[in-house]
């Protein structure tokens, strides 16, 4: 309990801090953000916008601190202000528009890149010198050797323009209205295949290697040898203590992917005009929409904040060691 308490309070001090820096960094820079797109429309604005910019974007008058507890209220309350790209969208709303296509996206292919990952791992640490760790896993590494953007690039023109198996573009058809039906889900599944096979096959290899270098680890340990001497059956031994112990380092691994699945897999959404985060904060830049900038940054770094504090509840059940600390 006491390992829990502390980490919480670690990662509550950690959420604080990036508050802050969300906060102070926008004003730090030269200028601010409204004036810069009050510059970008002149002409188009009346002179006393530019002040009007300044309140909705937080940079109102008074001292900076009756700034930042304004900045800490309306944060608290999912209130980032107005979106410049999508105007008058509230900045919330945008992210929300975008965070379900995310998870669905990169945390399917997240979880299977991890899950396969490691079982093939296992198998491959277990059976050194086999086809799959002297065939596979090589290939495996290869690939996730090359480019991102050009194994997305590859595999949209290849499978999705040269032999049109799959979609090229958006996460369903745009001729179909969301909803529950059948019809849309199969256009969403559609189009999911080619950009998370492209994150699943760029990213297993890494899974892989971590978890077979962690079995061979693992296997030469005298628990290893103990279990074996009292007869217990192979598979037992592979999955209930070898696996289990080598898979922490995954399991910390994991709880950093899954955070940032949030930021979206930002090269493959493009490559794809994949509608998640990542594609958003692309549009945010090229647009300069600062309020969609820091709402995004902060999503994402909380994000990573709340995976890991997850991993450390999971980390007490799987590793017994941990609750006496």
């Amino acid at each position: 309990m006491r390992y829990l308490l502390r980490r919480l309070g670690f990662y509550l001090i950690a959420a604080w801090a990036s508050l802050t820096l969300n906060f102070l960094i926008p004003r730090l820079m030269p200028g601010d953000p409204a004036s810069a797109v009050f510059a970008r429309f002149r002409g188009q604005l009346q002179p006393g916008a530019l002040q009007a910019l300044k309140e909705a974007m937080g940079f109102g008058a008074g001292p900076l601190h009756v700034q930042y507890f304004s900045y800490l209220g309306h944060a608290l309350r999912g209130d980032f202000g107005l979106s410049v790209a999508y105007f008058p969208s509230p900045v919330s709303h945008v992210i929300a528009t975008g965070l379900l296509w995310t998870l669905l996206l990169s945390g399917v292919a997240v979880l299977i890149s991890f899950a396969l990952g490691s079982l093939l791992g296992v198998l491959a640490g277990w059976w050194r010198g086999g086809a799959l760790d002297s065939l596979l896993l090589p290939a495996m590494t290869f690939v996730g050797a090359f480019p991102y953007f050009w194994l997305a690039m590859f595999a949209l023109y290849l499978l999705g323009l040269t032999l049109g198996w799959f979609p090229v573009r958006h996460a369903y058809d745009e001729a179909l209205a969301p909803g529950f039906s059948f019809a849309f889900a199969g256009s969403v599944v559609a189009h999911l295949v080619l950009p998370a096979g492209v994150i699943v096959a760029a990213s297993l290899g890494g899974w892989m290697l971590g978890m077979r270098n962690a079995m061979v680890g693992v296997l030469a340990e005298d628990f290893i040898t103990l279990a074996r001497a009292e007869g217990l059956s192979e598979q037992r031994i592979m999955f209930r203590y070898a696996a289990r112990n080598a898979l922490l380092p995954n399991v910390t691994a994991l709880g950093m992917a899954l955070g940032f699945v949030l930021s979206g897999s930002l090269l493959t959404e493009i490559v794809f005009a994949y509608p998640g985060q990542g594609y958003l904060l692309v549009q945010a830049v090229r647009n300069q929409d600062y309020p969609l900038m820091q709402g995004l940054f902060l999503i994402m770094t909380l994000a990573v904040l709340a995976a890991n504090l997850l991993l450390d509840l999971f980390y007490v059940r799987l590793d017994p060691r941990v609750r006496l600390a």
